[in-house]
């Protein structure tokens, strides 16, 4: 097979059809282009996608992830537990409120939180937990949970790679967390451009995270401009934040939303692809759901071993000189400046993610690859291990 080097096979392209683009295009000629009647239809279809759960649309899962913690009463001199192998986001915003992160090491098989390890980091100060659902393979949500009503700590579920991601045969979104919050990047299973969700079956919590993500108003602007009464009035009854979504943003969610599952079973068809050809190379494949949950594959996260012959950069390299390009899902947080430096974080704290760290790489997987450019993938990958 010659690979095409001319005809760059980019690690990640959204899928985005006509439906998508005329509903814009509808939004636009409305004259309703922010937070309206797109807006609700999307949280409407969302509530009933999950399966019957308060949706509460955002500009992003960072967003989400920040009204969710103020919501639960997370504040100064808290702290909340999360994983060392995730993006800043999930970490960021315990920040935002004055709150410090606690990270936990990794499970090595699975890439999720080690959830054997959080109990050993509870102290009077913990409020909460945010487990983060690696590349659509759920946590091991039965022990979170079990620890947190144990301790009464609040669960905010990190559900940013995992739509339509199932644990123990339910979709993530409703299990007995707190809140799940997902996220609609344009390189996640479904897009909006820029978006999230937040999903919660506690109605004070919904309540908070509806007021809070629009400057602490206690109406939407939606119903005071389509009341056909005089309706200007509207009261601040909390300092809060411009996090709400748009209707063009939601347009494009609404069609997204409907291809969900065909989405999620072409993305699972390549991650078959890719394990059945790269089973015999010195990689580690990435784990599969046990029976009964279900993974979005997200990502697909292959670790180079000893034996691969090539360091992780090298081969990052030599795909893209080839015409593939990967990527690294995460640079675990002890590592970055800012949170090294902030809690003194050393990388032995963190053995697992360190060294998963150190070998990962993450294959094209989108649903706009053919089974061509999954062949490419393929084919590059042998060729750059001299398999």
């Amino acid at each position: 097979m010659e690979l095409k080097k001319n005809n760059f096979l980019p690690f990640a392209v959204p899928d985005i059809g006509s439906e998508e683009i005329n509903e814009v295009v509808d939004s636009l000629q409305s004259g309703w282009v922010t937070t309206g009647p797109k807006t609700k239809k999307f949280e409407k279809n969302f509530s009933d996608f999950i399966g019957g759960v308060e949706a509460i649309s955002v500009n992003s899962a960072t967003a989400g992830l920040h009204l969710a913690l103020e919501a639960v009463g997370v504040g100064a001199g808290d702290e909340v537990i999360t994983t060392a192998y995730t993006f800043t986001a999930t970490a960021e915003v315990i920040r935002y409120l004055g709150a410090d992160p606690v990270f936990v090491d990794i499970d090595p098989e699975t890439l999720n939180i080690d959830a054997s390890k959080i109990e050993k980091k509870i102290s009077p100060r913990t409020k909460a937990i945010i487990p983060v659902h690696f590349a659509g393979l759920a946590c091991d949500m039965d022990t979170i949970l079990e620890i947190a009503g144990k301790y009464n700590l609040r669960v905010i579920e990190d559900a940013a790679h995992a739509l339509p991601s199932k644990y123990n045969n339910k979709l993530i979104g409703l299990l007995n967390s707190d809140v799940t919050v997902y996220s609609f990047y344009a390189t996640k299973t479904i897009t909006t451009g820029e978006g999230g969700m937040i999903v919660t079956r506690n109605a004070e919590i919904a309540e908070r995270c509806r007021i809070m993500r629009l400057h602490g108003i206690s109406r939407d602007a939606f119903d005071r401009y389509q009341s056909k009464k005089p309706s200007w009035h509207y009261e601040v009854v909390a300092p809060g934040y411009k996090y709400n979504m748009t209707d063009i943003a939601a347009s494009i969610g609404i069609h997204q939303l409907n291809k969900a599952n065909k989405f999620q079973s072409r993305r699972q068809e390549i991650a078959a692809y890719y394990d059945q050809n790269l089973s015999n190379l010195p990689v580690i494949l990435p784990p599969h759901a046990p029976t009964n949950d279900l993974h979005s594959w997200h990502l697909y996260v292959i670790r180079l071993t000893g034996e691969s012959g090539v360091a992780r950069d090298d081969f990052i390299q030599s795909m893209s000189d080839k015409g593939i390009g990967c990527s690294v899902h995460f640079i675990p947080l002890h590592l970055h400046p800012y949170w090294r430096d902030t809690y003194h974080l050393k990388a032995e704290d963190y053995p697992k993610s360190l060294l998963t760290y150190e070998s990962a790489v993450s294959l094209p997987l989108y649903t706009k690859m053919t089974d061509e450019d999954a062949s490419r993938v393929v084919f590059a990958v042998k060729e750059v291990l001299s398999v």
